[in-house]
């Protein structure tokens, strides 16, 4: 028996800008509806952590020579993998601006009575929209795909503060993503992340070195004092994790 986990139904609207989808390369031009752009989340990733109160937008700009209906308007995203499924869905409120051309726009709002996709679900997400126009003509399909992440934290701590120049510093943190599984937040192992320095007066961080999180996200490395300044880790993120970059520890070089 497939096991399987659906988002609820959300409605909305919000105007986005931007595009970050696998746009398909057949057009939707022969059904007379004619889809001119998708927008998922302002072109960013979607990134969910352990709350429940993230917030994002799908929208469409769509035309057709008679015009579009609110009527069988309808926006989803979502991924099949294995015996998991999830999707986040609902009816767009759409708003014409001209004779033939209306932008559509879904809003969903995470509860947190609303469960999270299971952790094998971060990664490329089906995108589908469906129009019908004042004439009835009508489209419905997929529309690319968008980036959907587990939530990645890093932590950092630079010490002894202060110290004399030429002596060691010892610079720690850990790595962690959110498991939608549990609903906390685990180690990441096995990932690279920068170890980078500002020093003080300046705006601009600079990598040191590349360190690789142990078996339990934890971080450690050691370099040497020269000058005041802040220090960071700083994680690229992945297909499935987001980018994470912790506030810099300050460390007083005497």
């Amino acid at each position: 028996m497939r096991a399987a986990s659906w988002g609820a139904v959300f409605t909305g609207a919000l105007v986005l800008s931007g595009a970050a989808l696998t746009v398909p390369s057949a057009s939707a031009a022969e059904t007379g509806v004619v889809i001119e752009k998708v927008s998922v989340n302002g072109g960013k990733s979607i990134v969910l952590g352990t709350s429940r109160t993230e917030k994002f937008t799908i929208s469409a700009t769509v035309s057709d020579d008679s015009g579009i209906s609110q009527n069988l308007a309808f926006l989803q995203i979502d991924r099949e993998k294995g015996d998991d499924y999830w999707s986040f869905h609902g009816e767009p409120t759409c708003t014409a601006v001209s004779s033939t051309t209306s932008t559509c726009k879904l809003t969903v709002q995470l509860e947190k009575d609303i469960d999270l996709p299971r952790n094998t679900l971060a990664g490329p997400w089906n995108v589908y929209v469906q129009f019908k126009a004042k004439d009835g003509d009508y489209y419905g399909g997929d529309w690319g795909t968008h980036p959907v992440k587990r939530r990645g934290t890093v932590s950092v701590d630079a010490s002894p503060e202060p110290v004399s120049k030429g002596k060691a510093i010892t610079v720690t943190g850990k790595l962690a993503r959110a498991n939608w599984d549990k609903y906390v937040y685990a180690g990441y192992t096995g990932q690279s992340v920068r170890l980078q320095f500002r020093p003080a007066g300046s705006d601009t961080y600079t990598t040191v070195k590349t360190v690789t999180s142990d078996s339990t996200g934890r971080l450690k490395t050691t370099v040497t004092a020269s000058k005041d300044g802040y220090w960071r880790w700083n994680f690229a993120g992945t297909a499935t994790t987001s980018a994470a970059k912790a506030t810099g520890d300050f460390v007083d070089v005497r």
